[in-house]
Order: structure tokens, then C-alpha cells, then sequence
């Protein structure tokens, strides 16, 4: 670029910035409008070859209308319910026919067993979108005028209503408050009104960047994406690209102190940094295609979709920021300007709070990575400890939420599978045989055949391509650790049953399979994620000894979250089960963005020892990076942060998962105990490349910039 003409060096940076800003204006609308194509149907991210998956496609053939139930529960306060508020009641609900988003007729009114409590069935329409709340006050208000009672409202209705609401806050909410916590902090640490907003325009083109393609995706059913995918997707562009422009305009401000010229100095970061941004960015975003391995449909969505956030905030990255600030210069960092009196890369300072860390570091490496070690493997111990059992009904969402209350009070009065029963799909000249197996299954409350009315009971069962539907109440809670027993069981008397093919499904077996699926996904995934970053490190860093060591730091590292998270979720959070996939979720982003830092540093690391050694330019690299990289921690965990806003347990659970995770490699593994263990393993660690046989001597007087090595930020 030094060698072209004058017009050219600036024809390139305001040509990028006009493409930007036109895909700006063109694609920001498809970051509010990725809801259109989302699903919070959980029912469609089941395993693939679970048996309940294969329950809930082969029951499609079983509805005779496409509908969505709504579980009307009424007590009294304790007090039993007479004949005159059953009649009531069902007067009450059978108003409803008719109504706008109401089909048929709603179910028989049926009391419980010790009185004090009845229920009915209201089915609504499929597709009410945003209309469903509308829809379910109508039947709240119809269900609430049967006097002396209160009346409450479960069943798959309420809960996708509460879904709906809880994710509402996706588009608006939580964006809002991700780009605002990054923005404060941008503006602490840079003290720079200008350069913030310069970072956060370029994370928000690159998100706008992901949607649109991802919309296109879905659109064409090519990706799935439901509410949480949609939230991950938000907040891990916006992290990353942050981060990684952070790492871009650092490595610039040197370049513009050393050099003077801008469009040479950007030329130079861009150039430095590439390789370390680029390896970062293939770590996390291969570690998310790794997903595609799961089994688990929700998994596999967010493997292509994330990976396509990832590549959307690389590009902007090095395409839009290096455009500002070629055109801008230092006027960018205004009211700050970059001050060429202070000490370079080449000579740092070993003054501050990362000089000082690094002379700590070097006065004593074998015992500082010994301790690091020793705390991290103290809360590692208590991983064991952590539920991925899935998370009790009770608690999906975090605070107060209609179906929930009311799905409690079904159980406290009706055996505790009402609303959400067992079902299973077996012969037709095996029902009979089938049903008296499973009454007889030890958890089993009652069984009954689906009518050709469509409802549980009745004189004759709907046979549909030779087979019928039974269904299951159980005893127990369908969350509970004994209603899967029992899921277990029937599967078990069920598939013994000759010639009766019969399959069990239902929300217990769908928990259920999902758990083994889940835990199966994890040994899986988690080796070819760790085989795919070492293959990364290595090539980067030229060495094997370094990447197992790196691959080791963040594996403990992962392991010491695992245990924090289990004591807060259990004894801070009130939390008493864990989602089977928040695990795995916790693995990749853990490993893959631990890593980037560590990338970050050791390639800085690699640069300086090419010049002044292993134990030297060990230190260089921690003092020059220290800020910079502990800034872009600090902006990741903030803006995972950011998902807590989202109040669902889930989100709440990897949001504290990943941010203490990553605060954790920031402060400790990455400034601690990755340096001490460099510095004392020596230039072995570098092994088998020059750098561990290669004499300091021989090397002495050359730069970084001189050295032929990977330039970092």
C-alpha cells in the first residue's frame, strides 16, 4: 500500500466503509426480524433417533385436528367442590365454542379425588402467533367467573404463551443491554468518546451481517433456530467481534506511535494481527460446527448458525474497523490521541499493574503455575457435583410464570403426570394386551385408549394405519428423577410384549432421551472440539509441547467452572437440576474462547522470543498484551452477562457458566498460569520447532518485525 499512489491508499478504506454502511442500511432490519423464522416449539429440537422423537411424529397421524391444548384447573381453598360448581364450570368453559382462536368443543369438567379441585381441556387454534395471549385470557376470564373458586391455566398453551413472553425480550431487551454494558466499559478503558462507537457499529453491522444470512437460511429451512439460539447468536457476535477489534485497534495504536503513518500503521495491525484473530476465530467457530455431531436437533442449530456469527464479526473486523481507522488516524481515539513518548512494544515497560505481574511471574514460575494449578483443581473437585439432570418444570423460568403455578396446583390434586401423560403407539391387535401391561406397571396411575373423538376413553379406540394411541398418567411429577424410572419401565414390559412394537413416548421419555442423548453428545464432541484446537495450535504455534499445555490450562480451567457453577446454581441460584445441554454448551464456548486468549497471548509470546528468548519474550508478550487482553475478557464476560435478562434457566445458567468461566481464564489461567508454565518448562515448550534449540545469542538483535513468525495483536 506504501508504494501506491496518494488517491489509492484512501480509494480502498472509503470504498470498504461505503459497502459497510450500505450493508448496514440494508441488512440492520434483519436483526429484529430473525424472530419471524424462530420456533419455541421444543418439541421440534428432540433427539433424532430417540424413541420419543419417533412417538411424536408417528401421534400426528392420531390428531384428527391440529390444535393446542390449554389445561383449565379450579380449586376452592381447600374446600371440596360441590356438583353446582362442576355444572358451573362446564357451563362456563362451554362458552368458548365459537369464540376467535377456540376449536370444538372444550373437555368434560372432571374432579379430583379428594374434591377440591377440577379440570378441563380447551383446545386453541395451532397458529394463534402473537394473538395467543389474547386467546388464553379469554378462556382465563370464561374459566374465572365460576364463583368461589380460582381458576388457573396449564397445559402446552400456557406454557408456549410463557415462552413467548420470555423471549420477547430478545430482539430488544437483551440487545440493548449487551451493546450498552460493552459500551461502558469500552469507554473506561479507553477513555475515548469516538472509538467505542466505532467498535460497537462495527459488532452491530456484523450481527446485522449473521441475521440477514441466517434468515435466508432458515426461511429455506436450511437452519433451525428457535429463541435461545436466536439470544447465543446476539450476544456471541457482539462479544467477539468486540473482542477482537479490541485486539485490532491496540496492536494499531502502537503501529501509529512507531510509524506515524495511518494507512502504513493500519497496514501493519492488520497484518500482525491477522493470523492470531483469524486461529481465534477457527477455534470457536469449528469448535461450534463440531455440534453438528450431536444428536440433539438444538444442538446441531446453533453449531452452523453460531459459526456464522463468528465469521460475520472476523470479516467486519478486518474489513470495516481497519477502513475507520486508516481514514481516521488518531483522531479516532479522540479526546485521547496515541502518545508516541510512551515505550513501544519492542521496549516495554515493566512499570503498571502487568509489569508488575510479570515480574511476580518471573521471580517465582514454578510455584505461581503450582498454586494457580492447585486453586483451579480445588474447584474442579466440585464438577462431580453438578445436575445435568434437566431442569424441574417448577423452575424453566426464572420468577413468576402462569403455567408453571398452575401446573403445581394440577398436582397437588390429580395423580402428578395429568397434562402430561405417557403416550404410546403400539399394533391395534395388540392394544388390548398393551394397556393391561401398562396399568399393571409399577408407577402407572391409569391408561386408556385415544377415541375416534380424539380424547382419551370412549367405546372405540382410533385406529390409524393399523396402530392406536394409548395414553399414560402417571403417578409422579413428568419432571421427576421417578417418573423416568417408570418411563424406563414401560419401555421395558412394553418391548417385550410379542408382535406389539410398541413405543413410548410423551414430555417424561422426551426428558429422558434427551438426558442420555445429551450425555452421550458430550463424549462425542468434547474430543474432536479438543482435537480440533490442538490441530489449530499447532499449526499457529509451530510446536506441540505448547498447544497440549494450552489445551490443558483451559480443560482445568473448564472443570474448575463446572465446580463453581454447581455450588451457585445449588446454593446461590436456588437451581436444583442443571439443563442436560448446558454442559456441552459451557465446554465449547469455555475451551474455544479460552483459548483465544491464550492465542493472543502466545503469539505475542512467540513474536518477542524469536528476538529476546523464551523467558524474555514470555514476559514482553504479558506486559504488552496484559490490558488488552483482560479488557476483552471483561467485554465477553459482560456481555454474556447480558443473557440473565432472559428469564429462563437455561439462558441464566450459561450466562454465569461462561462469563465466571472466562473471567477465570482472564485473571488466573491466562495471566498466571499460563506465563509460569512457558517460563519454566523454557524454549522445550517450543519443541520440536527452532525456537527450543535455537541459541538466544543467535538471535539477539533482531525485532519482532524482522523475525518471521506469527504477528500478534
Amino acid at each position: 500500500m506504501g508504494t501506491a499512489p496518494r488517491w489509492a491508499r484512501w480509494l480502498v478504506p472509503l470504498v470498504l466503509l461505503l459497502v459497510w454502511l450500505g450493508v448496514g442500511g440494508t441488512l440492520g432490519p434483519y436483526a429484529g426480524k430473525l424472530g419471524e423464522v424462530a420456533t419455541n416449539d421444543q418439541a421440534a429440537f428432540l433427539p433424532r433417533s430417540a424413541e420419543s422423537t419417533q412417538v411424536l411424529k408417528a401421534r400426528e397421524a392420531f390428531d384428527q385436528s391440529d390444535t393446542l391444548p390449554a389445561v383449565v384447573v379450579w380449586t376452592a381453598d381447600g374446600k371440596r367442590i360441590d356438583e353446582t360448581r362442576r355444572s358451573e364450570a362446564s357451563r362456563a368453559l362451554a362458552a368458548l365454542a365459537g369464540k376467535p382462536g377456540v376449536a370444538g368443543r372444550p373437555s368434560p369438567v372432571l374432579l379430583s379425588d379428594d374434591g377440591q379441585a377440577m379440570q378441563a381441556v380447551v383446545q386453541l387454534e395451532p397458529d394463534l402467533g402473537k394473538s395467543l395471549p389474547t386467546v388464553l385470557d379469554t378462556v382465563r376470564e370464561a374459566a374465572g367467573s365460576v364463583p368461589g373458586t380460582t381458576a388457573q391455566t396449564a397445559g402446552p398453551a400456557a406454557s408456549q404463551a410463557d415462552l413467548s413472553h420470555a423471549f420477547g425480550g430478545i430482539d430488544g431487551l437483551l440487545l440493548g443491554v449487551a451493546i450498552g454494558a460493552v459500551l461502558l466499559i469500552l469507554l473506561l478503558v479507553y477513555r475515548s468518546v469516538l472509538l467505542p462507537f466505532l467498535i460497537i457499529l462495527g459488532a452491530v453491522f456484523a450481527l446485522a451481517t449473521a441475521c440477514a444470512i441466517v434468515y435466508a437460511l432458515a426461511e429455506r429451512n436450511l437452519v433451525r433456530v428457535d429463541g435461545q439460539v436466536q439470544g447465543i447468536l446476539s450476544i456471541l457476535v457482539i462479544g467477539a467481534a468486540t473482542d477482537y477489534a479490541i485486539l485490532l485497534v491496540s496492536r494499531f495504536r502502537e503501529e501509529l506511535t512507531e510509524r506515524g503513518d495511518r494507512i502504513e500503521a493500519v497496514t501493519a495491525a492488520v497484518r500482525r494481527s491477522f493470523g492470531a484473530i483469524t486461529a481465534s476465530a477457527a477455534t470457536v467457530a469449528l469448535g461450534l460446527l463440531a455440534l453438528l455431531a450431536s444428536d440433539l436437533t438444538n444442538n446441531r442449530a446453533l453449531g452452523p448458525v453460531g459459526a456464522i456469527g463468528i465469521l460475520c464479526a472476523v470479516l467486519s473486523t478486518l474489513t470495516f474497523l481497519p477502513a475507520v481507522l486508516a481514514l481516521l488516524g488518531p483522531t479516532a481515539y479522540w479526546p485521547a490521541r496515541p502518545d508516541a513518548s510512551k515505550p513501544s512494544p519492542s521496549t516495554p515497560e515493566r512499570h503498571g499493574v502487568w509489569g508488575r505481574v510479570a515480574t511476580a511471574v518471573d521471580s517465582r514460575p514454578r510455584r505461581t503455575w503450582v498454586v494457580t494449578a492447585l486453586v483451579l483443581a480445588v474447584f474442579a473437585a466440585f464438577s462431580p457435583t453438578l445436575s445435568a439432570k434437566g431442569v424441574p418444570l417448577d423452575e424453566i423460568f426464572v420468577g413468576h410464570a402462569d403455567s408453571v403455578s398452575a401446573q403445581t396446583t394440577l398436582g397437588k390434586h390429580f395423580p402428578g403426570g395429568s397434562g402430561n401423560p405417557a403416550v404410546i403407539i403400539t399394533d391395534a391387535d395388540h392394544a388390548a394386551q398393551v394397556l393391561s401391561t401398562t396399568k399393571n406397571t409399577d408407577g402407572v396411575a391409569s391408561a386408556t385408549t385415544v377415541s375416534a373423538s380424539g380424547q382419551p376413553g370412549g367405546r372405540e379406540p382410533l385406529v390409524v394405519d393399523g396402530r392406536v394411541q394409548i395414553d399414560a398418567t402417571l403417578e409422579s411429577a413428568p419432571d421427576s428423577d421417578a417418573a423416568e424410572r417408570t418411563v424406563a419401565r414401560l419401555r421395558s414390559e412394553l418391548h417385550a410384549v410379542p408382535g406389539a412394537d410398541a413405543l413410548v413416548g410423551g414430555y417424561t421419555a422426551q426428558r429422558y432421551d434427551t438426558q442420555r442423548t445429551a450425555a452421550h453428545d458430550r463424549t462425542v464432541i468434547v474430543p474432536i472440539v479438543l482435537g480440533i484446537i490442538l490441530l489449530i495450535l499447532t499449526l499457529l504455534l509451530r510446536s506441540l509441547l505448547v498447544p497440549v499445555l494450552l489445551v490443558a490450562t483451559v480443560a482445568l480451567n473448564f472443570l474448575a467452572t463446572l465446580g463453581v457453577s454447581a455450588l451457585v446454581f445449588q446454593h446461590l441460584l436456588g437451581f436444583s437440576g442443571t439443563d442436560a445441554s448446558v454442559p456441552l454448551y459451557g465446554f465449547v464456548f469455555l475451551v474455544a474462547l479460552g483459548v483465544d486468549y491464550n492465542i493472543f497471548l502466545m503469539s505475542r509470546v512467540r513474536e518477542e522470543a524469536l528476538a529476546h528468548g523464551t523467558r524474555q519474550g514470555t514476559l514482553r508478550g504479558l506486559t504488552t498484551t496484559g490490558g488488552v487482553i483482560t479488557s476483552a475478557g471483561v467485554v465477553l464476560a459482560a456481555t454474556f452477562a447480558a443473557l440473565m435478562v432472559i428469564p429462563l434457566a437455561f439462558l441464566v445458567q450459561i450466562a454465569f457458566m461462561v462469563a465466571f468461566g472466562v473471567l477465570l481464564d482472564t485473571f488466573l489461567v491466562r495471566s498466571l498460569l499460563v506465563p509460569a508454565l512457558v517460563i519454566d518448562v523454557g524454549p522445550r515448550a517450543w519443541w520440536p520447532s527452532s525456537l527450543a534449540r535455537e541459541p538466544v545469542e543467535a538471535r539477539r538483535g533482531r525485532t519482532p518485525s524482522e523475525s518471521a513468525g506469527v504477528r500478534a495483536p
